[in-house]
């Protein structure tokens, strides 16, 4: 992207679904959101950026994947690495890779092991940027130039990232290339503890990033650079009498206080927080079995063959109230 976004992209929203703390559902999170956008009409593209590529696995059969893994360094390769490769070994342009169709408006580029070499490499294009090099520039920018191209042919309204749990280069590109996150959380103490990290990390990468963005020569790639925070969702809760559970209960309140000290005021300098509504952006409890099984089958939650109706229609409905917010929030 070039410091004037495209004009058949301005609609397009740019989000991750971001914590390096592991174990907060990240993938089952994104895949269902993104799912309920699109029965909800919108067209949505699925970003397997995480080299573990979890959400690949989880939505491509094993045979499939395995395959396409093995030609992602082909000239035939559809995975997001193949898209990267000639950035990252010849410095050339981004390779355009067709995204597979999962279900009416929704897309996914499969991630692939070889993003980890693709994240060393970061590391130093990061500080070719400080020099004002053109590599650098580029190559940070890599995975937000697809993004970017494979919006203006296919007109997405919503691209989600599929993240790694961590706070490495390759997530400062993703987040630097988006335009708002959300936080996904469990109602534990490690949750509360992550909050620090993350926003430290944030006000860094985007700091560092306006300072690249202020010293870039002309017609350089550029990531927006400001990820605006839409919320926090927390999930895989216990419910007793119809609320939290007791023991879980306690971590509201630290949360939303987390919220404010560790995120908000953190980054209040760069405008991109707004606690105006409420930063809770839905909640989706603990749902056993279908989790589980939706993973097995490769389904959204409220799709899945286990527990019962009632179950299926409360998955549903909280979903489809955490994406109708997404588009409210994001107008």
């Amino acid at each position: 992207m070039t410091r004037t976004q495209s004009t058949s992209t301005k609609s397009m929203r740019r989000i991750s679904i971001f914590n390096h703390k592991g174990g907060v559902g990240k993938t089952t999170l994104t895949f269902n959101i993104a799912a309920s956008l699109a029965r909800l009409g919108a067209r949505v593209l699925l970003v397997d950026s995480d080299p573990q590529c979890n959400l690949s696995a989880y939505l491509i059969e094993d045979e499939v994947l395995d395959d396409m893994l093995d030609k992602s360094d082909k000239r035939e390769g559809r995975t997001i690495w193949s898209a990267l490769k000639p950035v990252v070994e010849t410095s050339s342009d981004v390779k355009v890779v067709e995204p597979l169709e999962l279900a009416r408006n929704l897309y996914l580029v499969p991630g692939d092991i070889r993003l980890s070499d693709f994240e060393s490499d970061l590391g130093e294009l990061w500080r070719e940027c400080f020099q004002r090099k053109r590599r650098g520039f580029a190559g940070t920018a890599a995975i937000n130039t697809l993004v970017e191209m494979l919006c203006q042919k296919h007109g997405f309204d919503f691209v989600f990232f599929d993240t790694a749990p961590s706070v490495g280069p390759l997530n400062r590109a993703i987040l630097l290339g988006c335009d708002h996150f959300i936080v996904p959380v469990a109602y534990d103490l490690f949750s509360v503890r992550a909050l620090k990290t993350l926003g430290r990390s944030l006000h860094s990468w985007i700091s560092d990033y306006k300072t690249i963005s202020a010293i870039a020569p002309a017609d350089m790639p550029l990531l927006p650079g400001r990820p605006k925070f839409l919320g926090y969702i927390p999930q895989n809760f216990s419910v007793y009498r119809g609320g939290v559970a007791s023991h879980q209960k306690r971590y509201i309140a630290l949360l939303d206080r987390g919220i404010q000290t560790d995120i908000a005021q953190v980054l209040k300098e760069f405008d991109v927080v707004s606690l105006r509504q409420s930063p809770r952006l839905g909640e989706v409890k603990n749902f056993g079995t279908l989790v589980t099984a939706a993973q097995r089958e490769g389904r959204t939650i409220y799709e899945a063959s286990a527990g019962t109706p009632a179950q299926r229609d409360m998955a549903r409905a909280a979903f489809r109230q955490i994406a109708q917010k997404i588009i409210q929030r994001t107008k």
